[in-house]
C-alpha cells in the first residue's frame, strides 16, 4: 500500500483532532517548506528521519529506447534522499 498526501491530512487531522483544511494546511506548509529549500540547494535535514538534498547531473550521452537513436542527455538536478541510521534501524529490526 502507498501512503499518499491524503493518508497525510488524514493521519494529522486524527492525531490532532483539527479540522481537514487546517490539517491540509499544515501539510502543504511542510512540503512547501521542504521544496523551497531544495530549491535554493539546501539540504532538509528532519533528525530521526533522514535528509533530502540535490545532486546535480552531467549532461551525457545516451539513447531513445524505442527508436535507438543517440542523444545528449541534458544536465538536470534531482533529489536524493538519504535516511537516518535511527530509521535504517527501526526498519531493519
Amino acid at each position: 500500500m502507498t501512503l499518499t498526501k491524503a493518508d497525510i491530512i488524514k493521519s494529522i487531522q486524527d492525531q490532532h483532532g483539527l479540522p481537514k483544511d487546517r490539517a491540509a494546511e499544515i501539510c502543504e506548509s511542510i512540503l512547501e517548506i521542504i521544496k523551497e529549500s531544495l530549491v535554493k540547494g539546501e539540504e532538509v535535514k528532519i533528525s530521526g528521519f533522514g535528509k533530502f538534498y540535490t545532486i546535480d547531473k552531467k549532461a551525457r550521452n545516451g539513447r531513445n529506447p524505442q527508436t535507438g537513436e543517440h542523444m545528449i542527455i541534458e544536465p538536470r538536478r534531482i533529489v536524493s534522499f538519504r535516511y537516518s541510521s535511527r530509521a535504517r534501524n527501526k526498519l531493519n529490526g
